[in-house]
């Protein structure tokens, strides 16, 4: 009489646990999750390909194998984007090449006439530089600057060198220097990517068409003109669940629990002696469902937030305390009011200032999901606010990216654009 009910009951059972299996499977990427996998989640499936692409850039201009160099329109108006790059000599790594062949590697000529790229070599020494000498770099990018102040100055520069305890306030000094030389050029949007990044390919179409977004949003949501930064870049690791928000998350799951409970009491009232009611109603039926839904909320929460509730992809505001300062995009009026700002604060990081600027002046904030780039740097970045460490700076959806798929969206995008011209 039972035999019918077993191979129900066994199959069942495989699927809960293939539906297990898929969703843990899904949250080993997941660092908001207590089945995430630091094996799995750090592999760099994408940047390992993208860091191949610019490195053969790179070899292949120092080869002479990419005669025709194309570099910033000598017409400032066709300029839409200063890019500007600091790198800091590093002990035992080198990124300034891969970021810079990321950045160029699969621009077209006229994508690379739009952009205007500085490089910023922010010692008082810049010979101390592995790559400063190097001929590839003032071929392939449209300015190397350093620092150009008198002798006081520069003392002072040299002053913060000398001292390890003020690498923050010479980080912040620096990346205000930079900001504010491409500030000058007066190109309408300034973008600040850090040397240990690496750029996807396409990364210049999706910029634009997200500062297009931000502006539209800005305007139809928010009547604003402008908005004070574009994030490209952010890692997930500190979008978990909030415990500001344990109210709301309690009060959602007394909603879930009222939904059986409300089932059982219509059963109960209004159908009380059937067989359905005597069976859901009894003592021990209430503390098997109330057990199962304990489990169900619990295993919802364990699962992680960014797997439950993903960041949709494309342009959205972004309120939330984000790391790091990898990579922004400037409205250039926006970036002469942050250096303004970053001069007078003196110490702090960039990204948490620029967030406090945002708070204070009640500015918009958006940010680019997936990130346009990847923080390869992690072995060698410090340690900020007692977060864990550099190996947390990491944008975990950036390494899910299809590099085929890039280099198709890529070239669709510039056909496109090409044909409306």
């Amino acid at each position: 009489m039972h035999a019918p009910a077993r191979p129900i009951t066994g199959f069942l059972v495989l699927v809960a646990i293939a539906i297990l299996y898929t969703i843990t499977s899904v949250s080993s990427r997941d660092p908001t999750s207590i089945f995430f996998r630091a094996r799995k989640g750090y592999e760099p499936r994408y940047s390992n390909i993208r860091r191949q692409q610019a490195e053969a850039f790179i070899a292949n201009h120092t080869d002479g194998r990419t005669p025709d160099i194309t570099k910033s329109s000598h017409d400032e108006k066709k300029r839409k984007l200063c890019v500007g790059i600091p790198s800091t000599k590093r002990k035992g790594a080198e990124y300034l090449p891969t970021a810079v062949g990321s950045l160029l590697e699969g621009l077209t000529p006229e994508e690379r006439e739009e952009i205007y790229i500085i490089v910023f070599i922010p010692h008082s020494r810049p010979e101390v530089h592995q790559v400063y000498n190097e001929k590839w770099l003032p071929e392939l990018v449209d300015q190397v600057i350093t620092y150009e102040f008198g002798v006081d100055r520069m003392q002072y520069i040299v002053n913060m060198e000398r001292e390890g305890s003020r690498l923050v306030e010479k980080s912040l000094f620096d990346y205000a220097y930079l900001l504010n030389k491409c500030a000058e050029t007066f190109i309408p949007h300034v973008a600040i990517f850090e040397d240990d990044t690496l750029a996807m390919d396409g990364w210049y179409h999706r910029v634009m068409a997200g500062i297009h977004d931000a502006e539209q949003q800005a305007a139809l949501h928010h009547k604003r003109t402008s908005f004070l930064y574009l994030r490209l870049f952010y890692t997930e690791g500190f979008l978990g669940w909030n415990k500001r928000n344990w109210p709301l998350y309690l009060w959602r799951s007394i909603c879930v629990a009222a939904v059986p409970t409300a089932a059982l009491v219509f059963i109960r009232v209004f159908q009380p002696r059937t067989k359905l009611s005597m069976t859901l109603t009894t003592t021990r039926a209430f503390l098997t469902l109330y057990a199962g839904l304990a489990v169900l909320i619990l295993f919802y929460f364990s699962i992680g937030h960014l797997t439950v509730a993903p960041i949709p992809s494309g342009v959205a505001s972004w309120s939330r305390t984000g790391c790091c300062s990898q990579a922004f995009v400037f409205p250039n009026l926006k970036a002469q009011d942050l250096v303004t700002y970053f001069k007078e604060r003196h110490i702090g990081y960039p990204d948490v200032l620029a967030d406090e600027f945002a708070n204070d002046r009640n500015e918009l904030t958006f940010t680019m999901t997936p990130s346009v780039v990847q923080h390869v740097g992690r072995q060698k970045a410090e340690s900020r606010w007692g977060r864990g460490g550099g190996e947390k700076v990491w944008n975990f959806a950036y390494e899910r990216l299809d590099a085929a798929t890039l280099r198709r969206e890529h070239e669709e995008v510039s056909r496109a654009k090409s044909e409306t011209s």
